[in-house]
């Protein structure tokens, strides 16, 4: 048995999430058809984070065993074969360690939330951004986000089905940066809360409306409750992109 780390790109639109579903396809049932098409075997792929509905990936990082003797290469050139049409491609195939870990062993995540501030409807990133056609203010967003950096209580920002043993959670970064229309939230931790990312973006959102002071953004934390919560941002915007490792 041989396990194989894989980087993984793919939009989310289409999908109910990286986790299989009753309900709806997922990107990892997607995935474990496709190997199991290859090989024969029934594959279980595990991924270092759990995106929602509508969430895009750049570069998840997954795992699958396999028995069968494949090389990288061919076994990430057989997937995209497989994975056709759906809109996820392999970027990058390795052999790890038995006790490599896609989720387990991942020390830090790292997502990018993309809004598109401008009042003309999006004719080819619809889906992919949020559309915010109220005027942003990138650097009062900014400076209100180093608010939420660092350990603390996220129960505001905390989805309700959210399946973590605690609300608590130490966050690396949060920057906002803008370039021309485009403002992106750059977010980094250990890991995140369910919807955590989603609902800090809302509600800088807000602040860079001028709707909400950084002042309100600190009460909405310190509440910790999710009835305080401003916003919770729609997923088109927000991409995995970066898992990391010792």
């Amino acid at each position: 048995m041989t396990r194989f780390r894989l980087t993984v790109e793919y939009e989310g639109r289409p999908f109910m999430g990286w986790q299989r579903q009753a309900h709806g396809p997922s990107v990892q049932q997607a995935i474990e058809e496709a190997a199991q098409a290859i090989t024969g075997e029934q594959v279980t792929a595990h991924a270092a984070g759990r995106t929602d509905a509508g969430v895009h990936a750049r570069a998840m990082s997954a795992h699958v065993d396999i028995a069968r003797a494949i090389t990288p290469f061919r076994l990430m050139e057989a997937l995209n074969a497989r994975l056709r049409p759906h809109p996820v491609a392999i970027l990058d195939c390795a052999v790890v360690p038995d006790d490599w870990h896609a989720r387990f062993s991942c020390t830090g995540r790292a997502y990018i939330y993309r809004i598109i501030n401008r009042r003309a409807p999006l004719a080819l990133e619809n889906g992919l951004a949020w559309r915010v056609p109220a005027a942003l203010d990138a650097e009062a967003m900014h400076r209100a986000a180093q608010a939420l950096t660092g350990l603390h209580d996220f129960t505001t920002f905390r989805s309700a089905h959210c399946q973590s043993a605690s609300p608590v959670k130490s966050l690396d970064r949060l920057d906002v940066i803008r370039s021309g229309e485009v403002v992106e939230i750059h977010a980094a931790a250990r890991s995140f809360l369910h919807h955590q990312v989603r609902s800090m973006v809302g509600c800088l959102a807000l602040v860079g409306r001028g709707r909400w002071s950084e002042q309100d953004l600190i009460d909405a934390l310190e509440a910790k409750d999710r009835a305080r919560l401003g916003l919770n941002a729609p997923p088109d915007g927000l991409y995995f992109v970066e898992a990391t490792y010792p």
